[in-house]
């Protein structure tokens, strides 16, 4: 499965991006998927993660009520809407298949992974 986001960008502190994601293979509609990132200087994060049909949504605290993960039914593409973005967001964003139909905050869940996309927000 090869992964592809994109829509990233540069962007002012309060603004907005959406980030798709999607997958070349049929078998990730059948498995979770999710968004990670990676600010310079740092480990690699979990964002947000979705379940095979579109439910069991969870979010990194850091995110919550700012960015909406969806996806349709058993699709295999998925998108990461981010609004009022902080100048903390900016990082490489990272989407990920899992292993399974549900999604996780651990990295380790995820068998694929896209090659990023850069998200930088100027205060």
């Amino acid at each position: 499965v090869q992964l592809q986001a994109s829509g990233g960008g540069q962007v002012q502190a309060g603004g907005f991006l959406r980030l798709p994601c999607a997958a070349s293979r049929r078998p990730a509609s059948n498995n979770g998927m999710a968004w990670f990132r990676q600010a310079p200087g740092k480990e690699r994060e979990f964002v947000a993660a979705i379940a095979w049909n579109g439910g069991g949504t969870i979010y990194a605290d850091s995110v919550k009520g700012r960015f909406t993960i969806s996806r349709e039914y058993a699709k295999s593409s998925m998108d990461l809407q981010m609004n009022i973005l902080k100048p903390e967001d900016t990082a490489l964003y990272y989407c990920a298949v899992a292993r399974k139909a549900y999604g996780s905050r651990q990295q380790m869940d995820y068998a694929y992974w896209g090659q990023g996309t850069l998200v930088t927000v100027s205060s």
